[in-house]
């Protein structure tokens, strides 16, 4: 059974650049536009053309370059606002004007000052005027979520007669819970006239930290569009982020049986180039996309993860573009992760002496936040030479932190089995190459995987190989 198709409408560079600090110049916004496009959004929102005359321009030059997915340019309800997104969007392949307006009551009384007839009225208006000039129009009730249900129905019904295709249900201040939005979108399919016609998108807001459940709550109950922004970047807390949405309905398929047409292996490269356009970087553990979504510390996690990786994560770091896993020595670390880069810096060690270098290690690593290769390699000299850390200190001016010249990455890969077909017992395994990370200084072991996996789970499963101690030893090292 084919499975229903969920458009992508990613707003990076419109609700996205509102993020305070993100705001984009005419060619950062063109280059990020060619990007998402390879990355496979289907609607590009590239900007609110009345706000100034260089959003008008990225607008324009967007809509004339980037001929695949649908460009859509923002306006308020008014004919001024409609004209100039249109003026802006004449030369693209497929254009979308994105009209909206306000419906909630306290967004009626003190912000626009008119009350529901009016606002029921402009709506309508706005919607027919830009139908007039473009067969594609979206709109927009700002503060659904907030607006009386009868009311939010009357309006949906109203843009809907007069032509929108797509009618969004913006949770635009992040107040909903996602039985509560999911709720709001089955009503609007239960009570509204002509609904059935038209694409339900869902806006959902970051301020509860909730946007991407209440757009997946959305989506479970007909919305067929999620409006969101890469590295879930815009006003306030931000918007639903996109790599989230994608990641959860692919990895999750048994729970969200959709399909998108994005290429997720594009994610991180479209998550680092709007970070470095931008200078805002993304936090280290957002999901997905940080730094940390694929890096281990921990000795228990680090040693499930050289057994097999689907111990520890629930899809390949490839799968979002990102090249590898990443064990992180530090004070939470065992001594199977310390043993293997032990390994990889040229250094094997009988039982007795790698539980010398890793006390030596947890007393390091207890007192500094990085421990670099040559920190390791100085620790290791120490175990062979039969130093002990104060002598060291001792004559060291760095204070116990070693000044040895860093070791530049190595090549000397840890190979295991993997199936490629998790459960499978796939005859033809592909490789997990575990290899030596050195860019930032910082003592990793990087595990990388050959061959490309597809799977919910990336289909992982490693066979493992008993090394020269038992495996419960190794996990008990690991704690």
């Amino acid at each position: 059974m084919d499975r229903p198709r969920i458009t992508i409408f990613d707003t990076t560079l419109r609700d996205g650049e509102q993020s305070p600090g993100c705001s984009m110049n005419v060619q950062e916004k063109l280059r990020l536009a060619r990007q998402l496009d390879r990355l496979g959004v289907d609607v590009i929102e590239a900007g609110f053309p009345i706000a100034s005359d260089g959003d008008f321009e990225a607008v324009q030059s967007i809509a004339a370059s980037v001929r695949r997915p649908i460009i859509a340019g923002l306006a308020r309800a008014c004919k001024g606002d409609v004209d100039r997104a249109w003026q802006a969007l004449q030369r693209a392949a497929h254009p979308r004007i994105h009209v909206f307006l306000a419906t909630s009551d306290i967004h009626l009384q003190y912000k626009l000052r008119i009350t529901r007839q009016q606002c029921l009225e402009q709506a309508r208006e706005a919607v027919s005027h830009a139908k007039s000039l473009c067969s594609d129009v979206e709109f927009s009730p700002e503060d659904a979520t907030r607006t009386d249900v009868g009311f939010l129905c009357q309006v949906v019904e109203a843009v809907i007669a007069a032509g929108t295709t797509t009618v969004n249900i913006p949770d635009t201040v992040g107040y909903s819970m996602p039985e509560e939005y999911g709720n709001l979108i089955g009503t609007l399919k239960e009570k509204v006239a002509g609904i059935d016609k038209v694409t339900i998108s869902t806006h959902c807001h970051n301020d509860l930290g909730l946007a991407v459940a209440n757009s997946l709550a959305g989506v479970q109950q007909g919305a067929r569009q999620v409006e969101c922004t890469i590295n879930g970047i815009g006003e306030r807390a931000g918007n639903a982020s996109l790599e989230e949405i994608v990641m959860a309905m692919k990895v999750r398929r048994d729970r969200y049986a959709y399909e998108t047409a994005l290429t997720s292996e594009h994610l991180f490269a479209s998550s680092q180039m709007l970070a470095e356009i931008t200078q805002v970087p993304v936090q280290p553990n957002k999901a997905i996309t940080g730094r940390n979504a694929f890096a281990h510390e921990a000795g228990i996690h680090q040693d499930g993860m050289l057994k097999n990786p689907l111990t520890y994560e629930i899809m390949t770091p490839q799968s979002v573009g990102v090249p590898d896993s990443r064990l992180v020595l530090g004070k939470h670390s065992g001594r199977h992760a310390l043993a293997l880069r032990c390994e990889q810096l040229g250094h094997q060690f009988e039982r007795r002496e790698l539980d010398d270098v890793y006390r030596r290690f947890v007393v390091l690593a207890d007192r500094i936040k990085k421990v670099q290769d040559s920190d390791l390699i100085e620790l290791i000299c120490q175990v062979k030479t039969g130093t002990t850390v104060e002598a060291t200190k001792a004559v060291s001016p760095n204070n116990g932190v070693s000044s040895a010249k860093k070791l530049p990455a190595a090549a000397v890969p840890f190979q295991r089995a993997v199936s490629a077909a998790a459960g499978a017992g796939n005859p033809h395994p592909a490789q997990i190459s575990a290899q030596i990370s050195a860019s930032t200084g910082q003592a990793t072991v990087s595990i990388g995987f050959a061959g490309h996996h597809s799977g919910p789970h990336s289909d992982r499963r490693l066979d493992h190989h008993a090394d020269h101690h038992g495996e419960q030893e190794d996990y008990l090292w690991g704690v």
